[in-house]
């Protein structure tokens, strides 16, 4: 059991075989555009340590706003080449380093309704300049699994085939950002992959910490949405930069996820079990949720290293120990598509 944000920023961190022997073959330096967020941290620290482990010479540069200075202070002590920026700002993307492999994070969700416009030029309008800047790059871009339609439980996920019906201006907007990162990669022969992520956790956030903490603090669990998928957030870091070898010009899209259909019913009952209380749920089950089908990222790279019932098991110890928190809902239960 992970005890510590150390413990857990250090198991983030460490690279497999894999992505090591992906990383020693990858040409060129490494940069992540949008790296203070959930995942940019640990992202930079595994491109970092995968790096070190290769014996490659190798830049890895992260950057982003930094609010936070300890994050970017504790980046640059592992060896991260940081920058601070604000990538709205033409004048500064344009003076960014040069760069042969870009994993692009930028994004924004939480608080669209109100700032529509905010969100349609983060989504949309900055990612059509980044892959002008970086039109010689390939261009991992990350995507959401929200810009399909709801699909039947019973499906097994939407496909990389199924047709896109984004609901609400958030998902309608990432779906912009697909639309002009494919349009500049068939303009300019850029190689670009759009990453559909869909629901990744560690200890500090995400669908698992949600419902372990309605369980443990005996609220009801709330019942719309019925199923979701989740990957550890490791796991999704890792398929990241091993998709810079997949990129191409026709920028294929790509889900990324754990392998369940996971019904919110059983993880509210697993949790109970660890935490010896009875759990309380609100609502019904829909029909239909959603929901990805990740088949195509195990074929290329395998099945996540992280187990559910690992995932379950430590987010239940971190939840009884008080560990920290980002404290930021993912509004997994929103099915209006309203963030």
């Amino acid at each position: 059991m992970l005890r510590t944000v150390e413990e857990l920023e250090a198991a983030l961190a460490t690279p497999d075989d894999a992505l090591v022997d992906d990383v020693a073959r990858l040409q060129g330096d490494i940069l992540i555009l949008g790296a203070g967020g959930k995942m940019g941290p640990s992202l930079a620290r595994l491109a970092r340590a995968a790096v070190v482990r290769a014996g490659v010479d190798k830049r890895v540069m992260a950057v982003a706003r930094f609010s936070d200075s300890a994050v970017q202070a504790d980046l640059a002590a592992f060896g991260v080449e940081t920058i601070r920026a604000d990538l709205m700002d033409e004048r500064v993307l344009k003076d960014l380093p040069d760069a042969d492999n870009v994993l692009y994070l930028v994004g924004h969700k939480f608080g669209t309704v109100g700032q529509e416009p905010l969100t349609w030029a983060m989504n949309t309008w900055l990612p059509g300049l980044v892959a002008e800047r970086y039109r010689d790059a390939r261009i991992v871009a990350y995507s959401t699994g929200n810009v399909y339609p709801f699909v039947p439980v019973i499906s097994g996920g939407a496909t990389e085939a199924t047709p896109t019906a984004p609901i609400g201006e958030y998902a309608q907007s990432c779906l912009g950002r697909e639309r002009l990162l494919a349009w500049q990669a068939g303009r300019h022969g850029t190689p670009v992959l759009l990453f559909r992520l869909n629901y990744a956790i560690d200890l500090r956030y995400g669908i698992l910490l949600e419902v372990a903490r309605a369980v443990y603090e005996d609220r009801p669990v709330a019942l719309a949405m019925g199923h979701v998928n989740v990957i550890w957030q490791g796991d999704a870091n890792a398929y990241a930069l091993r998709a810079l070898h997949h990129c191409t010009t026709s920028a294929p899209a790509l889900n990324v996820t754990g392998p369940e259909t996971i019904a919110l019913r059983y993880l509210a009952h697993e949790f109970a079990v660890r935490f010896g209380r009875e759990p309380r749920f609100v609502g019904e089950e829909s029909p239909t949720a959603l929901l990805s089908n990740a088949g195509r990222a195990f074929g290329l790279f395998g099945y996540p290293r992280m187990t559910l019932t690992q995932m379950i098991d430590w987010v239940a110890h971190w939840v009884q120990a008080g560990g920290v928190t980002h404290g930021k809902p993912t509004h997994f239960e929103e099915r209006e598509g309203r963030f």
